[in-house]
């Protein structure tokens, strides 16, 4: 009897190994699978741009006024750099993180991000969101947005490594990856970096001339920008100076409703300054 048990038991285990092994053959092509979703642009960012995903989105309304299909690919709560040094993904949001993200879309491997639907930080939309991603061919995608800052100001990520200009864990060093990155998934593809907004904290009127979470005032993230892009090659627009009315606590609430946030005012203003931008009437 025992060795009926055995037999048995070996039998299941080794039934078992072959219906992972199918699993993972049939995961991997359906990972594999003919990209289904061509789109021109592609906006990559944090919640002020990926938060709102109706038709008064930025990226609807970007859509409507340029007349061509633009991917919202903004993750709520994401940094351009890695938050976790350690490189091992225990912060959860790092695998959405530009640096990661644009790494899964070089190499057409969303491994990271979709092992990050399983916990608990993932918001509402980023299961259909991620998935969706995996979809867009990046291979002829004409043009990609880079927007990032908020969330690297106010969470203190350092602006740069002297030592590696490629650190993933700093701002610069993250934005300079993600270039990499896709100019070699798209070596014909244009890069536009976006600066982040003037903020404020509106509950306890801290602005972000007066926040420092280690690297001075949100102006130093910007100034990041202008030098990354100087240095890539990249584009660039502006979105933080001489853009949203601060001069007093009520003119930060006209086009956000908590002082970072935009309202659908502050969506259509951004949305209207990169569309005048991308039809050469501004630079």
């Amino acid at each position: 009897m025992k060795k009926k048990e055995t037999f048995r038991t070996i039998a299941y285990l080794l039934a078992a190994c072959v219906i992972l092994a199918g699993a993972f053959v049939l995961v991997t092509a359906l990972r594999r699978s003919p990209k289904t979703d061509m789109y021109s642009m592609v906006v990559l960012g944090d919640s002020c741009f990926g938060n709102i995903r109706d038709d008064t989105s930025i990226t609807a309304k970007l859509s409507e006024k340029l007349g061509i299909p633009v991917y919202n690919g903004a993750f709520g709560g994401t940094c351009a750099a890695k938050r976790d040094a350690q490189s091992n993904m225990d912060y959860s949001l790092d695998s959405l993180s530009l640096a990661v993200l644009s790494a899964s879309i070089a190499a057409d491997d969303f491994g990271p991000q979709q092992t990050m639907r399983t916990q608990a930080l993932a918001s509402r939309y980023f299961d259909e969101a991620v998935d969706a991603l995996e979809q867009v061919d990046f291979k002829t995608v004409d043009t990609v947005f880079f927007a990032y800052g908020t969330n690297d100001f106010y969470g203190g990520v350092p602006l740069d490594n002297e030592k590696d200009a490629y650190d993933t864990t700093t701002y610069g060093g993250a934005l300079r990856t993600a270039i990499r990155n896709f100019r070699n998934c798209n070596p014909e593809v244009r890069i536009i970096l976006v600066t982040p907004t003037y903020s404020a904290i509106y509950e306890t009127h801290v602005t972000c001339e007066e926040y420092d979470a280690g690297f001075g005032p949100l102006e130093n993230y910007v100034k990041k920008l202008y030098q990354i892009a100087e240095e890539q090659q990249v584009e660039l627009i502006d979105i933080y100076h001489d853009f949203y009315p601060h001069e007093t606590w009520e003119d930060i609430i006209i086009y956000t409703f908590d002082g970072m946030h935009p309202l659908e005012t502050g969506r259509e203003l951004i949305a209207e300054r990169i569309t005048t931008y991308l039809k050469g009437e501004s630079k």
